[in-house]
């Protein structure tokens, strides 16, 4: 860390006084004696260090995540947040804290991905307010921050909620005024903010009572917690490391943010054989890497695994039985670039007939071809387990040929930052807070194109309101929710986001969500099937729904969508 001790004048040399570097396995080592003030330079290493932490703790702030559906996990967004946010000052010399403190917000909040994205960047927002032209900051000014930083927070979230990442920031800052107003060391301060910031978390259950039914602690929470403890580890000198693994030398021009060896690869594939051992295969599949999903039969089984060599599995799986719909995707080159290709946007945006655009966003793409069709002006990739920036949102808003856009998010975990993203922009930007692909469709059928930008932004909300949505997915991970026991391995079916049904047979399971949400009482039900399901297996779902509902208009479209086996609109 570039710091500022007491009598010293300028920041701590590059290679002579600063922090020794770790050395046959002994952890780096501080100068001693009280640190009083941190200049911009110092600032760019806290940061560092605090996003090599939390790279470390990635996948554990992940599993943290209350419902066990794969969607943009909490751990994922505030890294792909905190890279962003150090890439901006990477190769910054500057040493005003207020100039690298100003950058990182701006960084953190062109990069939010997901609500915890989102608040993380209003955090550093509110931080970088407080410290606006100043030169290096101390214990008390540190604390202001921290204060601010948490005001900002909590006015950027409409409806704030306790027991989150909010209530983890406030009494963070709530500790840290309490402990400037004792010590000027820095170090002690951020000592006792971190130690709160830990009780807070543990506390998060008690607050919330969804967390305390899932037997987990709020992960955004705890992804600031983690944050926060790097910061800390790192200004005591001691080895950012986990399990006993050596960090790299904390020189963060070693940090490699673009090593492909950061993540792995992505890699999914199909399995069709004769008398295929689910579980076994499980099994085999979980050693190979991380985040194993296998699911299917005997006959066909789905896998999907993030693992270093993505030759292993795939040479184990070929050696089962043959191979489909292989998909091999380097991780790293997905953070640092979402992926567009599966977009298939058009390479000049749709010109909208009238002076309304829209941008919408979509998971598939078959669903990509969907919004297409129904004029949507541009669509951005993005959904579950992939939630697209404010950035990324931002650029497509700008690519519509109109002063005037509608923006559809289409997933409770991108709202936030298309929020963001109409604030960012100088157009007139009205975001319709679909959360569900269906209430996207409904609210763009809606758009009525001689109307104006706020009388569409209503009428297409109070559309998107009528659907009701059914998705499809596996449970990634165990947990009991809304009173059901789930399972890893186990289909469940949410209905408009709440998870209501488990079981193992996946069109058991779309019968029983149609059942409990009286689909009896609707007209058109509207099947999307994904990337994992079969044309023939769609039909034949549909024709049992036929069956059971012979009054109501029964649809079948190829949505394409990762991760959910199945989304299915009734209206």
């Amino acid at each position: 860390m570039r710091i500022l001790e007491a009598g010293r004048q300028e920041a701590l040399t590059e290679n002579r006084d600063s922090i020794r570097q770790e050395k046959d396995g002994v952890a780096e080592q501080r100068p001693s004696g009280p640190i009083r003030y941190c200049d911009g330079r110092g600032l760019k290493r806290l940061i560092g260090a605090g996003l090599a932490w939390l790279e470390r703790h990635q996948q554990a702030i992940n599993a943290l995540n209350v419902y066990p559906v794969p969607d943009g996990d909490t751990g994922t967004n505030m890294l792909l947040t905190m890279q962003s946010a150090y890439r901006e000052i990477q190769n910054s010399p500057e040493e005003e804290v207020g100039i690298i403190a100003h950058k990182v917000a701006h960084g953190a909040l062109m990069g939010a991905r997901g609500n915890s994205g989102v608040i993380l960047s209003q955090i550093f927002r509110g931080f970088s307010r407080a410290l606006e032209d100043v030169d290096r900051f101390d214990a008390v000014q540190f604390a202001a921050a921290m204060r601010e930083a948490a005001t900002t927070a909590y006015k950027g979230v409409i409806k704030p909620v306790e027991g989150t990442i909010l209530t983890v920031s406030r009494e963070s800052a709530e500790a840290a005024v309490a402990a400037a107003a004792g010590s000027d060391d820095l170090t002690q301060v951020l000592k006792q903010v971190v130690s709160t910031a830990r009780e807070s978390v543990a506390r998060t259950p008690a607050l919330l009572s969804v967390l305390a039914e899932a037997g987990v602690v709020d992960a955004g929470g705890q992804g600031l917690f983690i944050i926060l403890e790097g910061m800390l580890r790192y200004s005591l000198g001691e080895s950012l490391t986990v399990d006993g693994e050596l960090a790299a030398a904390m020189d963060l021009h070693s940090l490699h943010l673009d090593h492909e060896e950061g993540y792995g690869y992505d890699i999914q594939f199909i399995i069709h054989g004769e008398g295929l051992q689910v579980d076994e295969i499980r099994a085999k599949i979980s050693a190979m890497g991380d985040c194993a999903l296998v699911v299917g039969d005997s006959r066909a089984v789905k896998v999907h695994v993030h693992s270093p060599e993505p030759g292993t599995p795939i040479n184990y799986g070929a050696g089962l039985g043959s191979l489909s719909r292989v998909i091999v995707e380097n991780m790293q080159e997905q953070y640092q670039e979402f992926i567009l290709s599966k977009a298939q946007r058009p390479a000049t945006p749709l010109a909208p007939p009238s002076g309304i655009g829209t941008v919408v966003v979509a998971p598939g793409p078959g669903l990509t071809t969907v919004f297409e069709s129904l004029g949507a002006s541009v669509v951005v990739s993005g959904g579950q387990t992939m939630n697209p920036s404010t950035e990324e949102l931002l650029q497509a808003v700008q690519d519509v040929p109109s002063d005037d856009v509608i923006l559809l998010p289409n997933n409770k975990n991108i709202v936030m930052a298309a929020e963001q993203a109409a604030a960012l922009s100088d157009k007139n930007i009205e975001v319709v807070p679909t959360i569900t692909v269906p209430q996207g469709i409904s609210a763009l059928l809606a758009l009525n194109y001689q109307a104006d930008l706020a009388t569409n932004a209503r009428i297409m909300d109070e559309a998107a309101q009528i659907i009701k949505t059914i998705e499809i997915t596996t449970a990634v991970r165990s947990v009991q929710i809304n009173g059901i026991s789930v399972q890893e391995g186990e289909v469940i079916g949410l209905i408009d986001g709440k998870l209501k049904v488990k079981g193992e047979e996946m069109d058991e399971i779309v019968r029983q969500a149609l059942e409990q949400m009286g689909a009896q009482e609707y007209e058109i039900i509207t099947i999307y099937y994904g990337e994992t399901v079969t044309h023939e297996q769609a039909e034949a779902l549909a024709g049992q729904i036929m069956d059971l509902y012979p009054e109501q208009e029964i649809e079948v479209i190829d949505g394409g969508q990762p991760h959910y086996h199945y989304i299915l609109s009734v209206e």
